[in-house]
């Protein structure tokens, strides 16, 4: 069965390597191999950036934007950018996977729409507004006192940008207010690429029922997200059968057509029970255990991501 994920940060773990290391085969959760084995069909490859650890946000996502290039161009014969759903067929055709760029922190375009577009020209189709900082197009929801807090001026324009520019808007991080607004200023469909279900596990990364259902009726999706902490109780393990509890409820309030895949490999604990994209078959085989139909996977898999990539990149 394909799937499209719509989260790694696997660029991040080369940058931060302290012995040479890629995306041919690697010790992270996402290389070529693993990718072919569990037949992803489009990884989405984040640009992940901390503010507490620069102070030059766009300087630091082109660095990591380099290494993204090189990579691909080292894993030509394998692994190819794709921009819009096109090419994802395109690539498929041609036995090669589909690599998307994203940018996981808006602090990147340093509040110029001229960096945004320039970023677009450069292949990123995908941006997190915020990470766990303020920046200047709103406030993370890991700050209890920015939970209430919206996009600001520029974080509105920013939508509407990337909305004429053809990008996908991902709420993942953003704040409460900051989701509402996404979905009020919007014209396309948005998603939270690795987010999962509050009322089944309270954390503030994951998403209300109402987020839910607001997201289901604009056409989004969201990213199952493997971090433990996001899927149950156990600190020790990320655990399938809490991935099945979230897919349920999520399916249960939005229906079908909101769930997707965004796992977080390489940005979260390595304690997993599917341990790299080689084993995203469990997840399938657990599914199917708890009673959902093929054509119900399929969706989750990669369908859902499809039409929210048809829709917005064309």
């Amino acid at each position: 069965m394909k799937l499209i994920d719509l989260h790694c940060d696997t660029i991040m773990q080369f940058m931060e390597a302290t012995e040479e290391t890629g995306l041919w085969e690697n010790k992270f959760s996402v290389d070529i191999q693993k990718l072919r084995r569990g037949n992803v069909a489009a990884q989405f490859f984040a640009l992940y950036i901390d503010l507490s650890k620069t102070d030059t946000p766009m300087e630091t996502c082109l660095a990591m934007l380099d290494r993204f290039y090189l990579e691909m161009e080292k894993n030509k014969k394998y692994i190819r950018l794709a921009t819009c759903a096109s090419d994802l067929m395109g690539n498929a055709a041609a036995g090669k996977i589909s690599a998307f760029l994203t940018i996981e922190e808006g602090a990147a375009l340093q509040g110029k729409l001229a960096n945004l577009r320039n970023f677009y020209r450069l292949g990123v189709r995908l941006i997190t507004l915020s990470w766990n900082y303020p920046n200047e197009i709103g406030f993370p929801n890991a700050l209890e006192e920015c939970r209430d807090k919206g996009l600001t001026e520029f974080g509105r324009e920013v939508v509407s940008e990337m909305n004429r520019l053809g990008m996908v808007i991902d709420v993942s991080h953003l704040s409460d207010a900051g989701f509402y607004d996404v979905a009020r200023f919007s014209q396309h469909p948005f998603v939270a690429s690795h987010s999962n279900a509050r009322a089944v596990t309270g954390h503030s990364r994951n998403l209300t029922d109402d987020m839910i259902r607001v997201l289901a009726e604009k056409g989004g999706v969201t990213g199952i997200n493997f971090a433990q902490n996001f899927l149950g109780d156990d600190p020790e393990l990320s655990h399938i059968a809490d991935m099945v509890r979230h897919i349920i409820h999520i399916r249960k309030i939005g229906g079908i057509d909101v769930v997707a895949i965004g796992t977080d490999f390489d940005g979260i604990d390595p304690k997993l029970e599917i341990a790299d994209s080689g084993e995203m078959g469990k997840l399938a085989t657990a599914l199917t255990a708890a009673g959902f139909a093929e054509t119900e996977i399929e969706k989750i898999f990669y369908q859902n991501a499809l039409r929210v990539m048809q829709d917005v990149l064309g």
